[in-house]
Parts: C-alpha cells; structure tokens; sequence
C-alpha cells in the first residue's frame, strides 16, 4: 500500500514568467502559484507592491518594462516617449498642477494606441492613422516610467494622450484595474479619467466598469467640439456613425449621474465652432445632462488649416457659455511649443508613411490604410 509520503511532491512546472505590469495583484500573485522560481502567496503580493511603489523587479518575472526615450520640457510639463520593442513609440505627458496653497502635484496623460483611427482633423494623432493598440502592459508602463525612470509619481491618470481609449477597452479596462489596485499604482478611481470621441458602446462598456465597488466615480470625459451634427461630422469624421443624439443618450445612462459631472471637452476653432451661435447651441444641446464644459483652446497641429484663438475669442466663448448658465472651465494650454498640448501627440516619421502594417495587442494584423481617415 501506499502511502502520502511516499507519493512525489510536485512543484510548479516552468511556464510564462509573471508581469506586473499586465496584472491586478490578485492575478500575479495566482500566475507566480503557476511558475518555479518566484515569490508565492503573501511575498508575491508584497513583490508586486514593491515593484509599483519602490521600482524593484521581483526575481524570476519579466515586466514589459521600455526604455525612455525622448523628453522635451516646456516649463513644467515634460513629454516623453517609450520605445517599444518594435522600434514604435509612445508618447506620454507629465503635466504640472498647482493648488491654491501653491502645492504642485502631476496629472499623467497616457496613450492608448499608437496613432489613432478616428481622423479628427484638428489632432496631431490622427494624422499618424492607427498603427497599433498598446498592449496593457504597456499602458501601465507609461505610469512606472514617470515614477521610476522620469521621477514624477503622478496624482491623476487621464487617457487623453495618443489614440481612441474606447478603441482599444480590452487593454484599456484591465489597465485602469492595475493603476487603481491597492497593492500597484494605487490611484484613486475619482483620479482616473477617460476621454472619449463619442462611442456610445464604448461608454456603455466603461459604464459597466464604473457601476463596480471601488469604481463609481471614474471619470468620464466626452470630445464634443461642435454645437451640431453638420459641423461636428465635418472636423470629426465620427460623428456620421454616432451622431450627437445618440451621444447624449449614452451620456445620460452613465452610472454615475446624477451624482458626478460628465466632463464635455470643446476645442475652439477659429471660424469653425467659436461664434455666438455655437455657443448657444452647445449649451441647449447640454441641457439635459449635468456636466462641465471644458473649453480647450485650439492647439494648432503641424501644417494646420487653423492658428490658434485668439484669448478675447476664448473669453467671449467663456463668458457666454456662463451666461447661458453652463458651469464652464477653461483648460489652461501647457506644452504647446514642445508638441505635448491637447491634440498635438504623434510622431511624424509615421505619419509620413502612406501605409502602415500593425499588430493588434494579441497580434492580429491590421491595415490602416483602410481603417484611417486621412484629414
């Protein structure tokens, strides 16, 4: 007969190393159970820990860690790059904000993709066409940059940098998961905020995340940019597919109303969207929805069909907006010489190549010749 101590005990076999940058602390502590030569159970946990909070690389883990490549400063706001394995870049934003008690903090804009699919024609990333998404990986490689290599611990992630965040959920949701884990990053959700063009399954989508424990109040941010349908499908292509009316509707169904305000970005175009009559109808449009009105001047992108508005166009805008009753914030324009304003991300070494052959983050070709809209 047998018995138990006469039965082989059995270890982990080799397999894929465990990546902090791709999991929640829950998962990497379960793939470190599934592997030899790592930290397990309460040690894994606190490896993970360390490497979000300290930048020290648990033994026998390979994190999708990438070099920092170019940095430009403006004053306070630095914009940097990643170089990914494949010679493609991301580009990020440290951005400064001050308090009132003159305390600095750092809002960190993220990239997505590399490029971006929806062809804006005031944005510098549309310009590029979607080369590829970023994997989770490397979303969240873009905030331990700018903690251990850069040296800024960022207060806020805002997916605001390069590419479509609603194009590109199924790495988007599990990185917002990571940068908001107690044990990693530990951001706040209130913290995190999401711009969108305007996809309304996609903001369905982030609702069922923010309709979560621990996740009511993430933020969600809404590229408007047009008091109606006729300009909007003029300077943002998407529109002819998800027209505002159907906007509105996923707006008003985000889990979080009534309680948190929406966050509608306007870029003012000169000639384009920043008269009177704009303003009154932007502001009728947004009756209905609790929200503020983010009024970003227009960053000019390179060989732009547009300058930049002037600041008595800005403040006409402002002030009417307020008249009309819209609580209404002006975003102030920081990074405008160093390419790393709102609409002003991209690299234009790819943006000169007609036609770019991608992977998906799970490694699906994609052609975006076919999926860009060139402006």
């Amino acid at each position: 007969m047998t018995s138990v101590s006469d039965i082989p005990a059995t270890s982990p076999a080799p397999g894929p190393r465990p990546d902090p940058l791709s999991s929640t602390s829950p998962e990497f502590v379960e793939a470190c159970g599934r592997v030899s030569g790592v930290a397990r159970g309460g040690e894994a946990r606190r490896a993970y820990r360390a490497f979000h909070r300290d930048g020290v690389v648990p033994a026998g883990t390979e994190p999708r860690l990438h070099p920092v490549g170019r940095r430009e400063i403006e004053g306070e706001t630095i914009k940097f790059t990643l170089t990914l394995p494949d010679g493609l870049e991301t580009e990020s934003v440290l951005i400064p904000m001050r308090r009132r008690d003159g305390s600095l903090t750092r809002t960190l804009c993220v990239s997505s993709q590399v490029g971006c699919a929806m062809g804006c024609r005031f944005c510098e990333t549309a310009q590029m066409g979607l080369v590829r998404h970023l994997a989770t990986a490397d979303i969240v490689a873009q905030w331990h940059a700018a903690t251990h290599q850069v040296g800024h611990r960022p207060k806020n992630i805002v997916f605001m940098g390069m590419g479509e965040p609603t194009d590109n959920l199924d790495a988007v949701i599990p990185a917002i998961r990571i940068l908001a884990d107690h044990d990693g990053p530990a951001i706040a959700a209130s913290n995190i905020s999401v711009s969108t063009v305007g996809n309304p399954e996609g903001i369905r989508r982030l609702g069922e995340l923010a309709a979560e424990p621990g996740f009511h109040r993430l933020n969600l941010a809404v590229s408007l940019n047009a008091p109606n349908d006729a300009i909007r499908a003029e300077i943002m292509p998407v529109d002819r597919a998800w027209p505002m009316d159907d906007l509105m509707d996923a707006m008003l169904a985000w889990p979080g109303r009534p309680k948190s305000a929406i966050c509608v970005e306007y870029v003012l175009i000169p000639g384009v969207n920043d008269g009177p009559e704009h303003c009154d109808e932007v502001c009728a449009y947004l009756k209905p929805l609790r929200c503020s009105l983010n009024v970003i001047p227009y960053n000019p992108r390179r060989d732009s069909p547009w300058p930049a508005p002037t600041e008595d166009s800005v403040d006409a805008f402002l002030g009417r907006a307020i008249a009309n009753g819209q609580f209404t914030k002006r975003r102030g324009t920081k990074g405008r010489d160093v390419m790393a304003a709102c609409g002003q991300l991209g690299n234009p070494e790819i943006r000169r190549r007609r036609r770019v052959g991608g992977q998906e983050a799970g490694g699906t070709p994609i052609d975006i010749s076919i999926r860009a809209t060139d402006a």
